[in-house]
């Protein structure tokens, strides 16, 4: 007769097996049962606007700018206008000491007459006294002629009846020569008596005076500081009897209609910036205060500003009215890219994969990764170009901390 014990053993560990397979069932048919599902914050596609801007720092600069500085040292002996004065062009701004510019203007003067009259003597071949005292001597000497060609003549006439030697001609013959020797030196003096290289160097000397004058009365000129065109006295240090140095600066008048900013963007930033580009520019000093402008040069090479690789972008004030002072920093915001009335989805909704763009949609209850393709986008928005309808439901994120994932059972939160 057989041994019943390992039959009953058997049994025994099928029975426990199915009573323990039963026990997970129940416990994970209870957990399925009993489960609550994920909260999740949602988002419908809908119209809307995305504008992307770059903001950075930026100077503001005077397009029109004069700066008036001290030529040599001097006093300033008047002061006719006061810092925040609209002035036209022209406008005498202050007067500096001119007594030391004006004694060099006349000393000018007087080498400039002078050199005037050198000129004039070598053209007319001297001075008047010179010329009249070559005249006298030219007419002597045309008299001396006169006289020996008739006593030439005369001997020469005794000779023939032999009333005079031929020793006695010879003699009045060479007195003849003599005499026209003489005025023939008197006549070349009267015509030809500076060469052609004293004209020039006369000339040279009187040119040299002229350009001194011109230098003194230059001099003379800047002692009384006028405003090339209309604008605003923005800058004036100085009081009436200071004494300021060579080079000092004296004055600075601007045109603060027309002003410019230079802003400086990172390396990363240049590439999205263009010509016309819209800006917007604030200022901490008036906080409220908006201007608006557009990129008039963008950047053309890169520099280190502090510890940033920067660009210099000029940007245009279009609406400036005198109420931003030059060398003032502020804001700017660059608009980069604008489109309107686009479907869109809050930029948090948007998922990135490599270089694909997906987004979670809920299907019955249940997460679906969907890929779509996207426009522009800034740091709420995102349009969405494919992919999506409008009003189709994303998630955005759940309520507790957990992951969202492909599949997963999910509520949306109200």
């Amino acid at each position: 007769m057989s041994d019943p014990t390992p039959s009953r053993a058997l049994r025994r560990t099928v029975i426990a097996a199915i009573v323990c397979a039963a026990l997970i069932l129940l416990v994970v048919g209870v957990r399925y049962a009993t489960r609550e599902d994920t909260l999740v914050r949602t988002a419908a596609v809908q119209l809307g606007d995305v504008v992307s801007s770059v903001p950075t720092n930026g100077i503001v600069r005077p397009v029109e700018l004069y700066q008036a500085h001290a030529s040599a040292p001097t006093q300033v002996t008047a002061i006719y206008v006061h810092p925040g004065e609209q002035v036209a062009a022209g406008t005498l701004l202050l007067r500096l000491d001119d007594a030391d510019a004006a004694a060099k203007v006349q000393s000018a003067l007087s080498s400039v007459a002078a050199s005037n009259v050198a000129v004039h003597d070598v053209r007319a071949g001297g001075t008047q006294e010179e010329t009249n005292a070559l005249r006298g001597d030219t007419e002597r000497a045309r008299l001396q002629v006169t006289q020996a060609q008739s006593s030439l003549s005369a001997l020469q006439q005794l000779q023939s009846r032999g009333a005079a030697s031929a020793s006695e001609v010879a003699a009045a013959n060479e007195r003849l020569l003599t005499a026209q020797s003489s005025l023939d030196s008197l006549s070349l003096r009267s015509t030809k008596r500076y060469a052609t290289t004293d004209l020039q160097r006369a000339s040279a000397q009187a040119a040299d005076s002229r350009a001194s004058l011109a230098a003194a009365q230059h001099d003379l000129n800047n002692n009384l500081v006028r405003a090339p065109f209309a604008g605003t006295v923005f800058s004036l240090p100085l009081q009436r009897y200071d004494y300021v140095a060579s080079g000092e600066e004296l004055v600075q008048v601007a045109n603060l209609n027309h002003v410019q900013v230079h802003a400086y963007f990172d390396e990363p930033e240049i590439g999205k910036l263009h010509i016309g580009d819209a800006v917007r520019i604030t200022w901490e000093a008036r906080p409220g205060k908006l201007w608006q402008g557009h990129i008039l040069r963008p950047p053309t090479s890169v520099q280190t500003y502090g510890t940033r690789n920067v660009g210099e972008c000029l940007i245009t004030v279009d609406d400036a009215t005198g109420d931003l002072l030059p060398n003032t920093n502020v804001t700017v915001n660059v608009t980069t890219q604008q489109v309107h009335g686009v479907p869109t989805i809050p930029r948090e909704a948007l998922r990135t994969l490599g270089s694909s763009n997906f987004v979670y949609t809920i299907d019955h209850g249940k997460l679906r990764k969907t890929p779509v393709e996207v426009g522009a986008l800034n740091l709420v928005s995102v349009q969405i170009t494919g992919g999506l309808t409008l009003g189709q439901h994303v998630a955005l994120n759940a309520t507790s901390n957990v992951d969202l994932s492909d599949g997963m059972q999910v509520k949306e939160a109200r």
